[in-house]
């Protein structure tokens, strides 16, 4: 049995991992692998890779790009969802806001530096015109993090998965004034550099494993029911959610590298581009 530590965050995105899990396919492929939430996102995830707590994170694209840039030996050995991330922009449900221009010049709540909470602000951001060397951030940790900065007035707005936090939208703690999708593909599957070295035969294995779920995900009588129950959202919303997203099986493109390279140095989130000497063409 080959070992191999899964890291990535406890949303809807991972449901083919954790049946993969539960009902021993991966196992049965010869892999033991274990799963690690990490409710706080990427940087939480990069800091894990880096410190060899985990082996492998299913990981948002803009955030192990910057991070390997910074020194992360990963690897990108896979996309995950070829589609955008739609990131919710909310506020708290009992403040003044009433749209994302009235932000302008408020602190952004994030779950750590380096996060999709964090660089995702820098997007919003330039698309609304703004300063992005006058953002302030206000570290919060986790979702949970958020809703407490943002009702004590510590940060005016937080950033997060539309359908992760649609629940406390509708519950009245937060109130979404706008989206801003990933102009990217939203998550990769990244692999530390020395464990992919060392067991390239397991990874490629665990790919082909995930694959043949994920390819066929959608397809799963009832799957939306599943999805509803474990991530505590309503049907409806699940339904719209699987309408806009997309697995992918297949090595991200050189083009949305470059993409999201080109978006982060025109950002000052990166001190330059480089190749792509940190992806695996498959």
């Amino acid at each position: 049995m080959r070992n191999i530590k899964v890291g990535g965050v406890p949303e809807h995105f991972n449901l083919p991992w954790h049946l993969c899990i539960d009902d021993g396919t991966f196992n049965n492929n010869g892999l033991d692998l274990s799963w690690r939430d990490f409710p706080d996102g990427t940087g939480a995830m990069c800091k894990a890779l880096r410190n060899k707590e985990i082996d492998v994170a299913v990981i948002l694209t803009e955030g192990i790009i910057k991070d390997i840039l910074h020194g992360n030996e990963a690897l990108i050995v896979q996309e995950y969802i070829a589609s955008p991330l739609i990131w919710g922009i909310h506020v708290a449900a009992e403040s003044n806001f009433e749209s994302v221009e009235d932000l302008k010049n408020q602190k952004v709540a994030i779950s750590r530096y380096g996060s999709g909470s964090h660089l995702m602000a820098y997007v919003n951001a330039r698309n609304m015109g703004w300063d992005t060397s006058k953002l302030e951030f206000e570290v919060v940790g986790d979702i949970n993090g958020a809703v407490k900065a943002l009702k004590e007035g510590r940060a005016g707005y937080f950033m997060w998965e539309h359908f992760t936090t649609k629940p406390l939208v509708d519950q009245g703690v937060f109130r979404r004034v706008g989206d801003c999708p990933t102009p990217w593909s939203c998550f990769v599957i990244a692999v530390r550099k020395d464990f992919f070295e060392a067991d390239q035969a397991g990874i490629l294995t665990m790919l082909k494993t995930l694959n043949e779920v994920t390819k066929k995900f959608k397809e799963i009588p009832k799957v939306e029911l599943a999805l509803a129950k474990k991530y505590d959202q309503k049907v409806e919303d699940i339904e719209q959610w699987l309408k806009i997203t997309t697995w992918s099986q297949k090595q991200i493109s050189v083009l949305e590298i470059q993409k999201v390279q080109e978006q982060l140095l025109e950002l000052d989130l990166i001190p330059e581009t480089k190749d792509n000497y940190y992806f695996l063409p498959r």
